[in-house]
């Protein structure tokens, strides 16, 4: 372990597209602690989720693979603890690494390298939420619904508030108990929010903070786009063509959504507080990122799922002013690209010998000024799809190919709203087939889906008995009261001074 190891602090919120804040546009929304970072670090304009889902986003995000490689399906699908994960690496080169919040890990491994973990997680970790590709008809009961538009408002409290109070006051004290320990070893600290993800509500005094008639209604309406075919499953399933929804109650989910964003941007703020008091903030690499968007009403659909703009962009911000000047990076990029560039950092750039084959590649090059790379493969393979359905944007073109749907093309510098899909044209049927054949050379489509369906179909078999047996690999967290606050394990005044920071 090296003196010149950074610190790394990785805050990631869910559900939040870009497109809802200020740095990237957004004339409403109130932020002004993101805002800070980004004015502070390098902006990318063009970040995406590897998988428009939580768990399988985190998944990729983890571990530097697409979803695939490591069997990430969807949401109930367990991630093999011999997978390492970019705190396994951190661990090896020295770094004490840290879980405050949600990573949706299931299955009895609830750890996957972090030295320490702080909270429980917001989500269960058994295989409950798996679906069921058999019967693609089939709506589940954790499957989202439009009730949590028409239900948009204000609360006093809610689960994900409870949550992510618990994961602010822990991340606050991990690094004043960091300060006073003072080992100089460096530390990696993930704080994980569940907010902005619906439900839509949020406390009064954040719905305040907006004028109801300011809220910007979704700027492409359902009928302004023909609906492709996974679209169509998604608003079938999920209930929104069933669903009368009126524009004050997706003024009211819109509202409640912005209010959900600036309660964590303060939450944010506070933990950036004690990074500075706890005086680590000029030696800390603070990265700001998401799990995937919202369409929050755009082309009427809601949440993600899908590879539209709004579901599948993500913020992606890098702060070290000490070591990066503030910038932008046009370049396509994804989450799979955060564990290569977090090893670069902590190894100065140099040469490290991963344990399985990197699908990431480091950001290092674009937050030094360089071009760097400029493509995204996404793949999703969850509910509401019936075939692996993959995303490829290179330079302007976004692609979304599936067997048995209608190839999807984009240009999104021409057409940065997706109206138009130019599959069919002349611009994209060559450049389909070219990436289709890219897509089969490099993954066996027939043979994922078979691994997805005998998932599916070995995670359904064994519910039963998990349930029956009351196993639960929920994570509790630890800790010895024999040795919290005040106890005689030291004499007082010993104690009361070593608590105390900055020492007198």
């Amino acid at each position: 372990m090296s003196n010149s190891q950074p610190n790394i602090l990785l805050i990631m919120v869910d559900q939040l597209a870009p497109q809802f804040l200020p740095a990237y546009g957004h004339p409403v929304v109130h932020s002004p602690h993101i805002d800070d970072i980004c004015e502070r670090g390098v902006v990318f304009d063009a970040a995406y989720t590897n998988f428009p889902l939580c768990a399988p986003s985190r998944y990729s995000m983890m571990t530097g693979c697409l979803p695939s490689n490591v069997g990430a399906w969807d949401n109930a699908a367990e991630l093999s603890s011999e997978i390492p994960t970019f705190a396994h690496y951190l661990s090896a080169l020295g770094y004490h690494t840290c879980l405050s919040g949600k990573m949706h890990f299931c299955g009895p491994d609830q750890m996957h390298g972090f030295d320490m973990r702080l909270t429980t997680d917001v989500y269960p970790a058994d295989f409950t939420w798996t679906p069921s590709w058999d019967e693609p008809e089939k709506v589940h009961e954790w499957f989202h619904t439009m009730d949590v538009v028409r239900e948009a408002g204000t609360c006093i409290r809610s689960n994900n508030l409870d949550y992510d109070d618990e994961v602010t006051f822990q991340a606050r004290r991990y690094l004043y108990d960091r300060a006073r320990d003072n080992d100089g070893g460096p530390f990696c600290l993930l704080v994980s929010y569940i907010h902005p993800h619906d439900p839509y509500i949020t406390r009064p005094r954040y719905w305040q903070l907006y004028d109801g008639d300011a809220i910007d209604l979704p700027q492409v309406g359902a009928s302004d786009v023909p609906v492709d075919a996974h679209s169509a499953r998604i608003r079938d399933l999920i209930g929104i063509d069933r669903a009368e929804i009126s524009d004050q109650q997706v003024v009211n989910a819109r509202r409640a959504y912005f209010g959900s964003i600036s309660y964590v941007d303060e939450k944010i703020g506070e933990v950036m507080d004690a990074l500075g008091e706890s005086g680590f903030a000029d030696d800390t690499v603070v990265v700001f990122t998401a799990d995937h968007g919202d369409m929050l009403g755009e082309r009427g659909l809601w949440f993600k799922m899908s590879w539209f703009e709004h579901s599948s962009r993500v913020p992606l911000v890098v702060c070290s002013p000490s070591s990066f000047s503030p910038g932008r990076s046009a370049g396509a990029v994804s989450l799979v690209d955060l564990l290569p560039t977090m090893v670069g950092l902590a190894t100065d750039g140099k040469g490290f010998e991963y344990q399985c084959t990197m699908d990431g590649r480091s950001l290092l090059p674009q937050l030094s000024g360089s071009r760097g790379h400029d493509e995204v493969i996404g793949q999703y393979l969850a509910e509401l799809a019936v075939e692996p359905i993959f995303m490829v944007r290179k330079g302007a073109k976004k692609f979304v190919l599936s067997d048995g749907d209608a190839p999807m093309c984009f240009d999104l510098h021409a057409d940065p709203r997706e109206l138009n899909n130019i599959a069919n044209g002349p611009a994209g049927v060559g450049n389909i087939d070219a990436i289709w054949q890219q897509i089969r050379s490099r993954w066996d489509v027939d043979g994922i889906r078979a691994r997805i369906l005998e998932s599916q179909r070995r995670r359904r078999a064994v519910i039963p008995s998990l349930v029956k047996q009351s196993v639960s690999w929920d994570y509790e967290p630890r800790t010895d009261a024999t040795r919290s606050y005040i106890r005689n394990n030291l004499e007082l005044y010993e104690i009361e001074r070593r608590s105390r920071f900055p020492q007198p």
